[in-house]
């Protein structure tokens, strides 16, 4: 932290090597995507930078929020954001073959974005006024499955299965941290077999077919699997140092597509390898480490549930990303946080951050100015 007489208050009291080392994701991103268009700051890397900018400004306005604003804010956000996954569906805009946005003439919003850190926010609310002693029992299961799955079945049926896998881990996560009984999320395990069954059925083409070449890329290497193979390959190539700056052949060349979205990771580690990967793995870590502390030091039931849940749901946005980007889990179609170009992510863990810097600046005794 700045210690400086002659520093602002608000400014002496931000999280700086948080700050510095989100910024330095974001930069790293940008030297990615300069490179994956071929050396050029359009179309990614410039408008990337001004959508981190803008951003960065929300969650530094986001982190002057007391705790008892948060809590006030949690249920009438989530109200908002179900009534618009609803119009969504009704009068929603369709790209990239599904329907998950709101034109609003000078901007197009995505609801489903902004409930993945709202979950957190308000099942963390609901177990905070919920009685210590109902905490087992079936009045403490029910309306928090009634919270996460309207909005998670709105958002399946756009289709998007990996933002709603985002709130549903997002939203089990604070229900195990609120202390719901362990056979709970057995049974829910375990009924996921029959459901599976059912999901199956309700599936996409498109989706069946992530599903299968998960299970076995090499089958369709040249249709189906391109995406995955062409993956495993940039990543492999570029071994321990990489091949160097601008000098990835698989994004360069248009073997790798979205190189520059859901597969930017490969897109990097072919040309800073191994040791580039580590590195930024690392960056994420921290993030999340910090986070992780935020909730150890909160004292309110509430800062704790919403720090961890909030925490949690940055290291699975990072973890799925790297874990399909390898062939460990189906493409669903969830960007590396702060690197892969869209302002969607970048809006959602900005936001995420900014709550926990409030909540870290109150644990401090740091009282903020919007109470």
């Amino acid at each position: 932290m700045i210690r400086n007489s002659f520093v602002p208050a608000p400014l002496a009291q931000l999280p700086w090597r948080l700050l510095l080392v989100v910024i330095g994701i974001t930069g790293f991103g940008l030297v990615v995507l300069y490179s994956a268009a071929g050396g050029s700051l359009a179309p990614w890397a410039l408008s990337q930078a001004e959508h981190f900018v803008l951003f960065l400004g929300l969650a530094l306005v986001i982190s002057r929020l007391s705790e008892a604003r948060i809590k006030a804010i949690a249920f009438p956000a989530y109200a908002i954001l179900l009534v618009s996954l609803v119009m969504v569906e009704l009068i929603g805009a369709v790209s990239g073959g599904g329907q998950r946005w709101l034109d609003l003439g000078i901007v197009r919003f995505q609801p489903s974005e902004l409930m993945k850190p709202v979950i957190v926010l308000v099942l963390a609310r609901f177990y905070d006024m919920l009685p210590s002693g109902e905490i087992r029992r079936w009045t403490a299961i029910w309306p928090a499955l009634l919270l996460v799955g309207v909005p998670g079945g709105l958002i399946l049926i756009q289709p998007d299965l990996g933002t709603a896998s985002m709130v549903i881990i997002g939203a089990i996560t604070v229900m195990f941290l609120a202390g719901l009984p362990l056979r709970l999320f057995v049974g829910g395990a375990l009924a996921m077999i029959p459901l599976g069954a059912v999901a199956w059925g309700m599936m996409h083409d498109y989706q069946r077919n992530r599903v299968l070449i998960f299970l076995n890329p090499e089958s369709d290497p040249l249709g189906k699997g391109y995406h995955i193979s062409q993956s495993k390959i940039a990543i492999g190539s570029g071994g321990l140092f990489g091949k160097g700056f601008l000098n990835g052949t698989q994004s360069h060349l248009d073997y790798l597509p979205e190189g520059h979205t859901d597969f930017v990771f490969a897109t990097m580690a072919e040309e800073w390898g191994f040791l580039g990967g580590v590195a930024l793995i690392v960056a994420f870590l921290f993030v999340v480490w910090w986070g992780l502390g935020v909730a150890m030091r909160a004292e309110s039931r509430f800062a704790r549930l919403t720090a961890a849940g909030l925490s949690a749901t940055i290291f699975f946005y990072v973890a799925i990303n790297l874990m399909m980007v390898m062939g460990l889990a189906p493409v669903v179609g969830i960007p590396l946080p702060l690197v892969s170009y869209g302002g969607s992510a970048v809006m959602t863990v900005m936001i995420i951050l900014g709550l926990l810097i409030a909540l870290d600046r109150e644990q401090k005794g740091h009282r903020p100015p919007f109470a």
